[in-house]
C-alpha cells in the first residue's frame, strides 16, 4: 500500500468516526467513509495521525464539509442519539 492509500484509509476511518462520535463499539459505514473521506483530507490533514483532533477539527468545520458528507454525519448522528436514549430509558 502506498503512503497516500494509507494516508487516505486513515482519513476514511477517522471520517467515519467522526460521524458517529459516540461509543466505539459502532461500526464505521461504508458510506461515511465514502462520502467524507475528501473532506476530512481537504479540511483537517494538519490534525494527522491524531483522530480526536481530526474528529474535533472535521465537526468545527461541518458548515465547510460537502453535502453528502454533511447528509451522512447528520444521519448517522442522529441514529446514535436515538440508540443514547434507548439505552438509557432501559
Amino acid at each position: 500500500m502506498t503512503r497516500y492509500q494509507t494516508i487516505a484509509t486513515l482519513f476514511a476511518v477517522t471520517t467515519a468516526a467522526i460521524a458517529f462520535q459516540t461509543s466505539a463499539g459502532l461500526s464505521f459505514s461504508s458510506e461515511a467513509q465514502q462520502m467524507c473521506s475528501g473532506d476530512a483530507m481537504r479540511l483537517c490533514s494538519s490534525e494527522i495521525p491524531d483522530i480526536p483532533r481530526i474528529r474535533a477539527c472535521m465537526v468545527q468545520k461541518k458548515a465547510q464539509v460537502s453535502p453528502g458528507c454533511r447528509a451522512v454525519m447528520d444521519r448517522e448522528h442522529a441514529a446514535a442519539t436515538s440508540r443514547k436514549r434507548e439505552a438509557t430509558a432501559q
